[in-house]
C-alpha cells in the first residue's frame, strides 16, 4: 500500500494468496520496481481525493508511554514522524523526519527504508512461533550496540523513514489519496488505523474532492509513477 501511495496508483485490484503480503527485503522498493515495470495507465476520469478539513487527533498512553497521531488540513500531502528508541544506533541517526510528496521523491527518499528490530525481540518472537521468516535479508537487525547487517544502513535515518513508509501505507487504505498533513509521535499501524477511523467518524472533518484539470492538483499528485 505504501508503494501505491508513493508512486500515485489509486485504481487497482490486489489479490493475495496467503495470510499476508510477502515481506521481500523489508522495504517497498521491490513493489515499486514491479509496479513500474508492469506499467501504469493514466485514466481519463478525474482523481478523487480525501481532503481533511479540520484537525483530527488520537492519543494513547501517558507520560513516557504516550503516543499520538494527527491529521491537519493541507493542500498537498506531507508527513512528519518522530520515533523514540533508546538505542545507541538509532540515537545517532536522527529520530525525526519530514517528507512532503510535493517536493520529495518517494522512490529516492522513502521506498528503500527497511523494517527493523532487535535481536532480543527476534529471539522472543521466534520462541512463540512468530517472525520465522525474518532475518538479515529482510530487516535491519541490531544487538545492544550496533547494526548486524553487513551492508549497514541504506539511509542515515533509515529507521524513522521506514515509519513514514509504514504510515503512508496505513493511511492509503482509506481508499483515496489524502490531502492532509500527518504528524505522529511513536505511532504504529494500530494507532494510524485508529486515526483513520476517528477521521471517518466525523463527516465534517473531510470532503471528497476532484480536480478536473490535473494541473490544479497539489504538486506531487499530477505526476504518476516517477522513475527512480
Amino acid at each position: 500500500m505504501s508503494a501505491c501511495a508513493g508512486i500515485g496508483i489509486d485504481n487497482l485490484y490486489i489479490d493475495i494468496t496467503a495470510d499476508e503480503v510477502p515481506i521481500l527485503d523489508g522495504s517497498a522498493a521491490s513493489f515499486v520496481f514491479l509496479l513500474q515495470s508492469a506499467g501504469v495507465e493514466l485514466q481519463k476520469a478525474p482523481r478523487r481525493f480525501l481532503k481533511v478539513t479540520k484537525p483530527v487527533e488520537v492519543r494513547e498512553g501517558e507520560g513516557a508511554n504516550e503516543k499520538w497521531a494527527r491529521l491537519d488540513p493541507y493542500h498537498g500531502f506531507k508527513l512528519g514522524f518522530q520515533i523514540d528508541f533508546d538505542h545507541r544506533v538509532v540515537n545517532s541517526t536522527g529520530q525525526r523526519f519530514e517528507f512532503d510528496l510535493g517536493s520529495g521523491q518517494y522512490n529516492r527518499d522513502i521506498a528503500r527504508a527497511r523494517t527493523f528490530g532487535f535481536t532480543k525481540e527476534v529471539e522472543y518472537m521466534r520462541s512463540k512461533g512468530l517472525a520465522l521468516g525474518g532475518g538479515l535479508d529482510n530487516a535491519i537487525v541490531m544487538d545492544d550496540t550496533k547494526v548486524l547487517n553487513a551492508g549497514g544502513l541504506r539511509y542515515d535515518d533509515e529507521f524513522v523513514k521506514h515509519k513514514i513508509l509504514d504510515a503512508m501505507g496505513d493511511l492509503y487504505i482509506v481508499g483515496h489519496p489524502l490531502l492532509a498533513a500527518y504528524s505522529a509521535f511513536r505511532s504504529g499501524h494500530a494507532l494510524n488505523n485508529k486515526l483513520l477511523r476517528a477521521l471517518l467518524a466525523q463527516p465534517d472533518a473531510y470532503q471528497i474532492v476532484t480536480f478536473d484539470d490535473q494541473r490544479a492538483a497539489p504538486q506531487g499528485f499530477n505526476e504518476v509513477a516517477r522513475a527512480w
